[in-house]
């Protein structure tokens, strides 16, 4: 079985991962966002974190889709700490992301979609074969006990030259 694929049964002993214990890293810390995820909208409540699973039942180098905010996200465990990403494939329209394979490419933590094999930047959700196409980070916290909650997406802004057609109109 690939690893990608793998899932650990609930209670079951963690120390047997074979990637060692999760860890986060330095930038993360508990109630606040990740470094590399997206930024946390001014006047957030905790009605707009959502509880999702708690950290331990990550499996490092794996995604897992959840719901949050009535969308489909994919939160992926690396060694440059956990991500949130959109789990829908933009060039096929399926939900496939956290069934990607996740490595490095480029320097860059990435998900390569099972489906057409584009990479997306886990840290900025940037495809690297078309600079066009991105899909939205969610931001991440950790609370006192464990929990990761995502918060409400980033917006993903048009091109300005999309606009520029609708003002001189």
């Amino acid at each position: 079985m690939k690893p990608s694929t793998h899932r650990r049964a609930k209670g079951a002993d963690h120390q047997s991962i074979p990637y060692g214990t999760p860890r986060l890293p330095e930038p993360f810390q508990l109630g606040s966002a990740t470094a590399g995820d997206a930024p946390v909208q001014d006047g957030a409540t905790d009605a707009d974190w959502q509880p999702v699973c708690r950290l331990e039942d990550l499996i490092p180098d794996a995604g897992v889709a959840v719901r949050a905010h009535g969308a489909q996200v994919a939160v992926f465990l690396t060694d440059a700490g956990p991500f949130a990403l959109d789990h829908v494939d933009p060039f096929c329209g399926a939900a496939v992301l956290a069934r990607g394979i996740v490595g490095e490419l480029q320097g860059h933590p990435v998900v390569a979609s099972p489906m057409y094999k584009q990479h997306f930047r886990l840290d900025t959700g940037q495809c690297l074969e078309d600079e066009r196409v991105r899909v939205r980070r969610w931001p991440l916290r950790m609370d006192a006990d464990g929990v990761l909650r995502v918060g409400r997406p980033e917006t993903i802004h048009p091109l300005e030259a999309d606009h520029a057609s609708e003002t001189t109109a």
